[in-house]
């Protein structure tokens, strides 16, 4: 799916939206992973095999490189032993958990974590995801995008906010 040119990402990206492409990556899961911190490629690649029957990998490409992306899972993703049950609840009512969202850095505050976000959204525009987040700073990205902070979570020695989008 390529970005049309009147997508609202500002000034920077004008005339160079169509270098852009929001897909699924349907094969070679290494090309997404290898662009995430090496704290989150050890969270996801050992146990990959294990989801990628459950999950899709959707990636921002430009005519070069990976810029970008993030995993919708439909099942609990590694290592959420203890939101396992809250997370059941949420998948029982028809959300999807959206993880490893990540823009590459020189890419970042140029609107493309949203677009990524809202080329999802318009897949399925009924479906609705929720996700968890230990950085704060990202409360009003979250927000301008849909999403509401449902709650705070204290998990071991770190704080994590819950967020849902909208019902429609």
């Amino acid at each position: 799916m390529k970005i049309q040119t009147d997508c609202g990402l500002g000034d920077y990206y004008k005339g160079k939206m169509e270098a852009f492409t929001f897909r699924e990556l349907k094969t070679d899961p290494q090309h997404f992973f290898q662009i995430l911190p090496k704290d989150w490629q050890d969270e996801i690649v050992p146990f990959w095999d294990i989801y990628k029957t459950d999950s899709k990998i959707y990636i921002i490409e430009d005519s070069n490189s990976l810029i970008g992306g993030g995993i919708v899972f439909y099942k609990s993703p590694p290592h959420f032993e203890y939101f396992a049950t809250e997370a059941e609840t949420w998948f029982n009512n028809g959300y999807l958990y959206l993880g490893f969202i990540w823009i590459s850095e020189q890419h970042r505050n140029k609107s493309l974590g949203s677009f990524w976000l809202n080329q999802l959204k318009s897949k399925n525009p009924k479906q609705q995801y929720f996700l968890l987040t230990e950085e704060e700073q990202l409360h009003h990205f979250y927000l301008k995008n849909g999403f509401v902070c449902h709650q705070s979570l204290q998990n071991e020695d770190h704080r994590e906010w819950l967020y849902h989008t909208k019902s429609v």
